[in-house]
């Protein structure tokens, strides 16, 4: 981008451009980096993973990663057909799925939810 600004600040002073143009041709430039830096960004954390961990005091131990993007998709999906049976309810009443939801959205990385029940159970999600 460096190259490019020199470049509208030479068309300035060769007076083939006035300071207006030049000051909206650095913005379109601004703006263009921001862009591709997004991008870059999304790609990077779409090669995250979510790991779910979950243990029981009965020693009923799950671990399981998914790759971050088919997470939110089966987050919905998943929430939808929960309510439908009712005694998921039990299981899943302490996660605000939402808020996972939300997380990914925001490009979060690290623990988003840490649960620990009565009975010594725990409940980790964690993107790395």
């Amino acid at each position: 981008m460096k190259e490019e600004i020199t470049q509208i600040l030479t068309m300035v002073q060769e007076g083939k451009i006035d300071a207006e143009k030049a000051s909206e041709l650095i913005e379109v430039l601004k703006e263009k980096e921001a862009g591709s830096n997004q991008v870059e960004k999304s790609s990077k954390y779409a090669e995250k993973t979510l790991k779910v961990r979950i243990s029981s005091s009965d020693n009923d131990n799950v671990k399981v990663n998914f790759p971050i993007k088919l997470v939110k998709t089966l987050l919905v999906a998943g929430n939808s057909i929960l309510a439908t049976i009712p005694e998921s309810q039990k299981y899943v009443k302490d996660i605000d799925i939402n808020l996972i939801i939300e997380a990914i959205d925001n490009e979060l990385v690290g623990q988003i939810v840490d649960i620990q029940s009565g009975d010594g159970d725990i409940v980790s999600i964690v993107i790395e």
